[in-house]
């Protein structure tokens, strides 16, 4: 395991979604299952960074450059199936720099590096057509994911049944 690994969060999405049903604030969300697990880790836990952007990964390689601290970095990519946002060099960094997670509305590539990359990765699909890199996006900004509002200091909580999203950290 990586030095820059952190202690595995105790949680269930099926026991979280079993305490939160009746939350009618929307601090707890569900995000519906569209997302193909295709990290090394599919149990991961943590706060949320977000970068949002379409078919250009800049601010997505710059992120996953940059200390993890055991967060999950959430990218929209507008649930494009256009072009991949995540290959195999960046999940190796989001791995080797700590990030807990990272879940992207869009595709990825390089399937079999990813499946060593020891960090979770969720994704719509596999398209092996890289991105177009013109310094485009945003980061820090609320997002939407499949209809779901996600935000910057939100925790995203992902196990095998799914991925949940909070205002504020559920875990013990």
């Amino acid at each position: 395991m990586p030095s820059t690994s952190f202690p595995p969060l105790s949680f269930a999405t099926c026991d979280l979604c079993d305490a939160y049903k009746n939350d009618s604030t929307g601090d707890f969300r569900v995000l519906p299952p569209v997302f193909r697990d295709f990290g090394a880790e599919s149990r991961f836990a943590g706060t949320v960074v977000t970068v949002k952007c379409f078919e250009d990964n800049t601010l997505v390689k710059a992120a996953v450059d940059s200390p993890g601290e055991g967060r999950v970095l959430v990218v929209d990519g507008g649930a494009s199936l256009r072009r991949a946002l995540v290959g195999g060099n960046l999940g190796a960094a989001a791995a080797r720099n700590g990030w807990a997670g990272v879940v992207v509305n869009g595709c990825v590539r390089d399937v079999a590096e990813l499946a060593l990359c020891q960090t979770g990765i969720r994704a719509l699909a596999p398209m092996p057509l890289p991105t177009e890199k013109r310094n485009e996006g945003q980061r820090d900004v609320a997002v939407q994911i499949q209809g779901v509002w996600v935000r910057p200091g939100d925790w995203l909580y992902a196990d095998e049944d799914g991925m949940v999203v909070s205002a504020t950290a559920l875990h013990a």
